[in-house]
Formats: C-alpha cells, sequence, structure tokens
C-alpha cells in the first residue's frame, strides 16, 4: 500500500518518542553491554541525534521516555527474565542519577516531555504518555532507541492498539543480535509501522 510519508510525518500531528536512550541502558554504563556494543557499532545515539535535530527544527514534539528505579525497588517486580537482570546488584537507573539520564547527546531542553516509567517494558503502559499525546493532537509517532528486542516492538504493539500511526527511522533503533534486529524489522515491524531512513525524516522535517 503506497504511503503519503510527508502527511504521515506532518509535524502538525506528529511527535518523537525516544525509548531509553540512557547512560544505564546504552552508555558507558550500561547493565547490558551487547546491547550498548550494538549501539555503538552501528552509530545509533548519532543517527537517533539527526532525528532529534530535525524534530526540534521542525517543532515536533520531543518525548524522552526513561526507565527509572527507587533505591528500594518499590513499585516494580520481576516477573520476567529480563526485568530479573535489572534486580541484578544495586539499582542502577535511580531517578535522577546520571545512569538514569539521557545520553548526553540526546539530553532533553526546556519544553520537552519527559516520561518516567517504575514498572514494566514498554513507554505506554501506566503512565502519561498516550493522553499526553492525545492532548496535544498527536496521529504520528516516531520511535528510536532500544531495544528492537522487545522495547520498540512493545511501544510499536501499543501505539497501534491505541490508534497511532507508528514510524521507524531504520537507523535510529538498535538491538541485538544483528541477524534478529533485521528479521524483527521485516516480518514484525514492517507488518505494523512505516520502515523508512533517517534521511527521509530529515528530508521531511527540514
Amino acid at each position: 500500500m503506497p504511503v503519503d510519508l510527508p502527511a504521515l510525518l506532518s509535524p502538525a500531528h506528529s511527535a518523537l518518542l525516544m525509548m531509553e536512550c540512557q547512560e544505564g541502558v546504552i552508555g558507558a554504563g550500561a547493565h547490558i553491554g551487547q546491547l550498548a556494543q550494538a549501539v555503538a557499532r552501528h552509530g545509533t545515539v548519532e543517527q537517533i541525534a539527526r532525528v532529534l535535530a530535525a524534530a526540534r527544527r521542525a517543532q515536533v514534539p520531543v518525548f524522552h521516555c526513561l526507565m527509572a528505579q527507587r533505591p528500594d525497588r518499590a513499585g516494580a517486580v520481576a516477573n520476567c527474565r529480563l526485568l530479573a537482570l535489572g534486580r541484578k546488584g544495586a539499582a542502577t537507573l535511580l531517578v535522577g542519577s546520571p545512569q538514569q539520564a539521557p545520553v548526553a547527546a540526546l539530553a532533553p531542553l526546556d519544553g520537552e516531555w519527559v516520561v518516567n516509567r517504575y514498572h514494566g517494558l514498554t513507554p505506554f503502559h501506566g503512565t502519561e504518555l498516550d493522553q499526553l499525546l492525545r492532548n496535544i493532537g498527536v496521529k504520528t509517532v516516531v520511535a528510536a532507541g532500544v531495544s528492537v528486542n522487545v522495547g520498540i516492538v512493545g511501544l510499536t504493539l501499543e501505539a497501534v492498539n491505541a490508534g497511532y500511526q507508528v514510524v521507524i527511522p531504520r537507523e535510529a533503533v538498535a538491538g541485538t543480535p544483528d541477524d534478529y534486529v533485521d528479521a524483527v524489522l521485516q516480518h514484525t515491524l514492517g507488518l505494523l509501522a512505516t520502515i523508512v531512513r533517517v534521511d527521509d525524516v530529515e528530508g521531511i522535517w527540514s
């Protein structure tokens, strides 16, 4: 089905959602080392920064979707292997800590949204994200960040279920291993979202 990409990405009804682009997730102190290595290998932060800069130029709303922890981990449960990994050792994503903050190249500016979640795997679950997007008239969300394995898939499914269109700039997402990421993009996300290049988003938002 042909896609009218300029209409789909109109700044009047789009928003950029950046998923877990945090120091403790994809930065030097990341607790999932293979994911951070994939991000570094593919230059994913630099690609996300291109999308972010284009969004800011076009006055597209920007949402930093962050995982957060309390020192006592209250409110969160380790009810799957992935969440159990995050409970090993001391809490690394303490709200307000350097590890919980976005990586420096993607740091929020005044007026951008920062949405923390203390439980679960996706930014729509149990947060104000959906209502905030609706209140500012968003119809299309552009998803960037990590990981294609879980977070980007979950974000996309929830956004589609909530009635949004989803656009994914291919170079602005990452996961591991590479062949699995390619398969998920082709066989799962390709059925749910419009997959484009970062160049495409930059061109429309310029």
